[in-house]
């Protein structure tokens, strides 16, 4: 049960406190000692302010530093409790008032709260003698008076428990006599009331009693024997009441502290004098030792000055007679810089997010140095370049924040060092290491390896085939950093992009969904998006293209000549013809590109090889030497046309050539030349069959001469308006396809188109530029339509080849009218 005065100590403690506010306040509270274990010693959550549900969510604890734990906190019902018996003497010695200090610590978020536990004393412990007799040998000559010092009794109790008084029983000899000291100790005399007579009584028998102040009193009893000796009248005295001496704590064993002397008037053996120590405790006992001739006082044991800061003993002079005097010796101990800082962390965050604000506490330290004045004077610093700071909270306690913002992609962890050092010299110092790791937070969207892909695929590819790669890289962590990637919609051609490839989700491998045909598709692009695996998930975007790489799968196509199955249409050829005539030229194009559309041509088969002979890269057909009048008039030339691809792929076209000067020789011979097994001996059907063949060929050149000028005329017209240049293509050399280009010139011829070829040039037109070829549907495969633009003809050529058709016509049809009247006549 606590006193009215504790109860109304912690009532004025309450009231100080709550006007002091709730963060880092202070309770204090007093207890008796030897409570036992589970006494209440006070509502600590109702006194600071706090509700139980917060001691629990804050797991509030109890941090008692290097102490012992002597008071445990219920959290259920938010009081403190005697965790094990307390012994005020064990735990402050003679040291008042005696408080066990502790703090309540609260986390998320982190508070703190001092209390101050006040132990007050019981009278659990008697006044008690360091021996249990004292012995004197006093002459009978001890005048009236003389006094004797007897040992004093120790009670660890203090206050009015501590010890108050001594009796000496029997009074008849001897009186007891107290004497106040400095220090406020009493000094315990007995005194001589009446002379000794040894022959009466040579042995005396006292009891001297110690008695405390408490309730019950204990006391304490000292036996005294007294041996009376003969004649010794002179006691000896110290030179000095209180001596005072310095020793620095860790000095070596041996050292001399201090000399004390006494002296006594008697002569002989009744003069000398012993000296010797008293009244101390065993610490002091073990710790110095008095030469009890020289009267030195020396060092036996080690000093500490954390453990005790004064040394207050009794030193004895006594001489051969028995007869004594005492005197006090104060001995202060010099601290020495000898103890480095001792840091004790309370409580610290293992993990800590990257964008935890500035100030966040990450750790809550104790720090304490036991030397005194600036050897225990303390600064405490972190290590450098780490965004963490350390903040003083109070007297000794300490706390880590963060400095500035965090980022875990610079550092995942941190191992920060608290170096705390005393003003000593030298100075002494202590370090610990708190090691911080930085959790992630997704801020960090991935990145690709490249601003942009470039890939090429070769065209006829298996569907499934992979592509190449993309990778991005995320500077987060764990499922922060897991990329996926992810086609974006995007179409092609008015096609979605996910029907030309894929992509893998977790690989980025890119994937080709079809085949892919040059001649329809050179390129394409799309995007890709590479999103993280956080919460919300970053992405970001990369474009990709895609080149088609031309196979050879195309062989060459034959514009000209136009194969059409019995066609009789030849290329004539005058007997005049001169070395190096232009027959004719073999056009053909390579949907193909790159050099699998370079083409070349070969003569194949011949009539005569002598004759005729073919431009490798041109196809224009020439004569090799004079044509003479025994050389065939019909002739069939059998041309290859190959291109560059590996394995080249090829194409043939044969080219019927009439060696003659005039149109019925190339009837009759041609006629000859395709129905050489159908000949008809009648005369009359070869005239009108050679009649219907000139008529339609009559007609169907009017007809095609029309159509090729108003064609001209609408295509000068839409190119008038759209200021392009014409760009007729009849392929030289290698023609250029696709626009990917073979050789640098186009040349443009124009038809003969007369019945005496002799008056027919073929001319040459200037170089064109490129041709543009697109898909014909009515060709296999991926054969590309062809799209040229021919030179605009000259018109008065043009009348002037009209005129000159219809004047060998008529001349013609004359004569084959003679030759069927002569065969009705005839008939």
């Amino acid at each position: 049960m606590m006193s009215k005065r504790t109860l109304t100590r912690q009532v004025l403690l309450f009231i100080s406190i709550l006007s002091l506010g709730s963060v880092h306040s202070q309770v204090s509270y007093s207890i008796p000692e030897e409570m036992v274990k589970g006494s209440l010693v006070g509502n600590v959550a109702q006194d600071i302010g706090l509700d139980i549900k917060r001691l629990k969510s804050g797991k509030a604890r109890i941090y008692t530093g290097d102490s012992g734990e002597y008071i445990e906190l219920n959290k259920e019902r938010g009081v403190l409790l005697i965790k094990e018996r307390i012994d005020r003497e064990a735990l402050c010695g003679q040291t008042t008032p005696c408080a066990i200090h502790f703090q309540i610590i609260l986390e998320n978020p982190m508070e703190l709260f001092r209390v101050t536990v006040e132990i007050t004393d019981i009278n659990d412990n008697a006044p008690v003698f360091k021996k249990n007799e004292k012995m004197f040998e006093i002459s009978e000559s001890a005048v009236t008076g003389a006094t004797f010092m007897l040992e004093r009794a120790m009670d660890p109790d203090v206050g009015v428990n501590g010890l108050q008084s001594y009796a000496l029983k029997p009074t008849d000899k001897f009186q007891l006599k107290l004497k106040n000291q400095p220090d406020g100790s009493k000094k315990v005399e007995m005194v001589l009331q009446k002379s000794l007579d040894r022959e009466k009584q040579e042995t005396i028998s006292l009891l001297l009693t110690a008695v405390d102040g408490g309730e019950p009193q204990l006391s304490g009893t000292l036996q005294i024997l007294i041996t009376v000796l003969d004649a010794n009248d002179n006691a000896p005295v110290f030179t000095q009441e209180i001596y005072k001496a310095t020793v620095v704590e860790n000095s070596p064993k041996g050292a001399v502290l201090a000399k004390v002397s006494a002296s006594d008037a008697d002569k002989g053996l009744n003069s000398v004098v012993s000296y010797s120590l008293s009244g101390g405790t065993e610490d002091q006992s073990d710790a110095f030792e008095i030469d009890s001739k020289t009267g030195e006082l020396r060092l036996t044991g080690q000093i500490d000055y954390e453990k005790a800061k004064h040394y207050q003993m009794f030193i004895e002079a006594m001489d051969e007679g028995g007869l004594s005097d005492s005197s006090k010796i104060i001995i202060d101990v010099i601290d020495v810089n000898d103890n480095s800082p001792f840091i004790n962390v309370m409580t610290k965050s293992g993990s800590i997010a990257e964008n935890a604000m500035p100030s966040t506490v990450i750790a809550m330290i104790s720090i304490n140095d036991p030397d005194s004045d600036s050897n225990g004077h303390l600064s405490c610093d972190i290590n450098e370049n780490i965004p963490f700071t350390i903040k003083t909270t109070s007297n000794g306690f300490y706390s880590v924040v963060t400095e500035s913002e965090l980022d875990r992609e610079r550092a995942s962890e941190y191992n920060i060092s608290v170096t705390c050092s005393d003003e000593g010299v030298p100075s002494l110092s202590s370090s610990v290491t708190l090691t911080l790791q930085i959790s992630d937070v997704n801020d960090n969207a991935p990145v690709f390896e490249r601003s942009s892909y470039e890939a090429y695929i070769i065209e006829n590819n298996t569907p499934g085939l992979s592509i190449f790669t993309v990778k991005a890289r995320d500077d987060d962590w764990n499922q922060n950093a897991r990329v996926s990637y992810i086609l974006e919609d995007s179409s092609v051609n008015g096609v979605p992009v996910s029907s030309y490839v894929s992509i893998s989700a977790d690989s980025g491998v890119v994937h080709a969904v079809r085949s892919f045909d040059f001649e329809q598709i050179k390129d394409f692009q799309f995007r890709v998006k590479a999103q993280d695996g956080g919460s919300p998930p970053l992405s970001s975007n990369v474009t990709v293209k895609i080149m088609i790489q031309d196979q050879n799968d195309n062989a060459p196509q034959v514009l000209y000549p136009v194969q059409t199955g019995g066609s009789l249409v030849a290329e004539m050829v005058p007997r005049s013809a001169d070395v190096g005539y232009l027959v004719t030229k073999v056009v053909a194009v390579d949907v193909d590109s790159g050099q699998n559309s370079w083409l070349s041509y070969k003569l194949q088969k011949a009539a005569d090889r002598a004759l005729f002979e073919v431009g490798l890269q041109n196809g224009e057909i020439r004569t090799v030497r004079q044509v003479t009048d025994k050389d065939a008039v019909k002739q069939r030339l059998t041309v290859v046309v190959e291109d560059n691809g590996q394995p080249s792929r090829s194409a043939t076209v044969n080219v019927n050539v009439a060696v003659a000067d005039s149109f019925p020789e190339v009837l009759s011979e041609f006629t000859d030349f395709t129905h050489d097994k159908e000949y008809n001996d009648n005369l009359t059907f070869y005239l009108v069959l050679a009649l219907a063949v000139v008529s339609f060929l009559f007609i169907t050149c009017l007809v095609v001469i029309i159509s090729v000028k108003i064609y001209r005329w609408r295509q000068s017209r839409i190119l008038y308006h759209s200021n392009l240049p014409v760009i007729p293509y009849y392929p030289p050399r290698y023609a250029d396809t696709l626009g990917t280009g073979t050789l640098q010139h186009v040349y443009n011829y124009e038809v003969c188109r007369t019945t005496d070829s002799r008056k027919s040039d073929c001319k040459f037109a200037r170089p064109g530029s490129q041709n543009v070829l697109t898909m014909d549907p009515n060709l296999t495969g991926t054969m590309q339509r062809i799209q040229s633009e021919m030179s605009i003809l000259d018109e008065q050529d043009s009348q002037l080849e009209v005129s000159q058709f219809n004047s060998d016509f008529s001349h013609l049809y004359d004569h084959s009218k003679q030759l069927n009247q002569s065969s009705h006549t005839g008939k």
